[in-house]
This record gives C-alpha cells, structure tokens and sequence, in this order.
C-alpha cells in the first residue's frame, strides 16, 4: 500500500479546513473536501486536480454525508484520515437564544460529527485502520458565558471522541480529539461567528459582536502551523486522544482544572457521604 494517504475534511473551503487541505495536497495526498461552498473551494484550490475531490454536501443531513463517503470510496478506494473540522459559534445569552438557533449550533458542531464517523466506520473497520480527528475547542473544556450551545457542542464532542477511541481501538483505528485555542483565521468573522438575533441588552451581545469583530486577524495562533502539527500525527504509531494546542489553550485549562480541583475539594465531605453506611 502507498504511504500517501486518502483525507475526508469537512468545512473545507476556508480556515483551518482549507489550510489543512493544501497542506495534504501538496504532500501528495489525496483529499475529499466538503463544504456548503463548492465553487469558493474549486477557486482556492486549482492544482492537484487527479488528487482533489471537491463535494458539496449538507453536513447536518445523514443521507447527503453517506453519500459523500460513498463517493469518496469510489473515486479513491480507501479514507485514511477524517478530519471532523465544520463548526461555527453562536454567541448569545441562552435566554436570548431560540430554540432553532441552539439546535442548529448543535447539528453543525456536534451532530455533523456524529453523521461523519457512523457512515465512514464500516470503511474504517474494513481496512482495519484509520485515524479520526474531531475538532473542538478550548470551549469543550471551559464554560463561557454568552456561548452556551457552542460549548455544549464542543464539550459532547470530546465525551464523544474520548467513548469512541476506546470502542475502535481494537480494530486499528485511532482517535485525537484536539481543542484549539485562538488561531488567526476568518472564524470570528462576519458571517462565520454568528450572534443571537433576538437581543437582550443586559447580557451585552452588542458589545461582544464588536469586541471579537475587532479582535478578528488578531489571534496568537498561526493556522500553518497547526494544520503541519495534525499531518504528523497521522503518521504516529500512538497519537495522542487529548491535543491541546495554542498557549492561550494550555493555560487555560490548566488553570481551569486547579480550580475544579480546589471546589471538588473544598466540598469532598459532601461528596464521600452519599455511600449507605
């Protein structure tokens, strides 16, 4: 078998999605590559063309994933490395938001996930190999108020990712789930990070969309260097499951976790007393 190896990225056409599906690329890989944006994605990327495959497909829809995955097997035979990458973030007060806009954050960032790694399993599980990278976020290890649905999103997917590298394991496929920190891309762009259309003035959303507006092509992270990091370590006999990345990321969920551990602490005698006696 060639060492080259058969990516599925989704949310490909911009970001880190796009980034990562050069890089592969121009590797010498092979990439299927979705997004909601087919022709902004045929415009960025003009070269590798036997290599790339281009799809258009509603990630929040089963059917149209199954069929994505069933394409990829008949253009390229095999799908090594998946790359769950399609997300965006809705910042608003849970009060504020309504119940379509919670629920579509959740298809996006979390069921879209779900849909992916079901239809591309029996594959995976045929090869007996396979590496599946879900994307999420400082925000699936930290609570932030005003983005409640996006962190519930991104904590499920790293219980889902930490459940499942141990229900695939035994047939050869690895897992890494990886939590990102600020990294200088177009994710807190107009029309990327979305806002709570119905606002409460309280909860300061205003000032929020213009604070991170602002901060938009300010972030510490390169997006080059993170993708280069994801293409080593497909090739690691042992990856890791949990892949913090970004400085801003490593201190603060360190600091988070002393914090959890001080309050379970501090309220331990309550939590050793519910055992019958």
């Amino acid at each position: 078998m060639s060492d080259k190896k058969v990516w599925f990225i989704t949310g490909a056409s911009k970001g880190l999605g796009l980034a990562l599906t050069r890089l592969a690329l121009s590797q010498g890989d092979k990439v299927v590559a979705t997004s909601r944006n087919t022709e902004a994605l045929k415009k960025s990327i003009t070269e590798y063309q036997g290599n790339f495959l281009p799809l258009k497909v509603d990630i929040t829809s089963d059917k149209e994933v199954k069929k994505a995955i069933e394409k990829s097997i008949e253009k390229f035979g095999r799908i090594d490395v998946v790359v769950n990458n399609a997300g965006y973030s809705l910042v608003g007060s849970m009060e504020e938001m309504t119940d379509g806009e919670f629920r579509q954050t959740i298809d996006v960032n979390l069921f879209a996930t779900v849909h992916v790694i079901r239809n591309v399993m029996p594959y995976l599980r045929q090869q007996q190999s396979g590496h599946i990278i879900n994307i999420s976020s400082n925000a699936g290890y930290v609570g932030f108020a005003n983005a409640t649905s996006y962190n519930a999103a991104k904590f499920a997917v790293i219980g889902l990712s930490e459940a499942l590298a141990q229900e695939v394991n035994a047939f050869g496929i690895k897992v890494t789930v990886v939590a990102p920190g600020q990294f200088r891309t177009n994710f807190m762009d107009k029309g990327s990070m979305q806002y709570a259309e119905n606002r409460i003035p309280v909860y300061g959303v205003d000032q929020a969309e213009e604070m991170w507006t602002a901060y938009s092509g300010q972030q510490i992270g390169d997006p080059e260097k993170l993708v280069k990091i994801l293409a080593e370590i497909v090739e690691l006999e042992n990856p890791p499951i949990r892949l913090l990345l970004g400085t801003d990321t490593y201190q603060l969920i360190k600091e988070h976790r002393e914090k959890e551990m001080q309050e379970f602490e501090a309220w331990k005698h309550l939590t050793l007393s519910t055992d019958f006696d």
